[in-house]
């Protein structure tokens, strides 16, 4: 390599995900005690399990968790997994 050749410049694009929600709906089948029940099981402690919950029953849905797509994708179905109507979606 003589002093007058150049390296050809590279750069790495790295892209990172956008994070993702899991949402539980409301679903006219799981009482209230068993919504509360199970996400506690599975992502909080008694007292957000139970502020999620009714956010379930007063407005519908709630996002129950945001981060990676495949941490999300793992609570989704554990969520479904106890017969919980839940969805995935990009956080905005």
């Amino acid at each position: 390599m003589s002093k007058t050749d150049t390296l050809p410049r590279t750069e790495e694009l790295t892209s990172v995900d956008a994070p993702w929600n899991v949402i539980v709906h409301d679903d006219p089948v799981n009482l209230m005690q068993y919504v509360t029940f199970v996400i506690m099981k599975i992502l909080a402690t008694m007292k957000k399990a139970t502020q999620l919950m009714m956010q379930v029953h007063q407005l519908g849905r709630s996002i129950v968790w945001t981060g990676e797509r495949e941490t999300a994708e793992f609570y989704t179905q554990q969520l479904q997994v106890h017969q919980l109507k839940t969805s995935l979606e990009k956080a905005e």
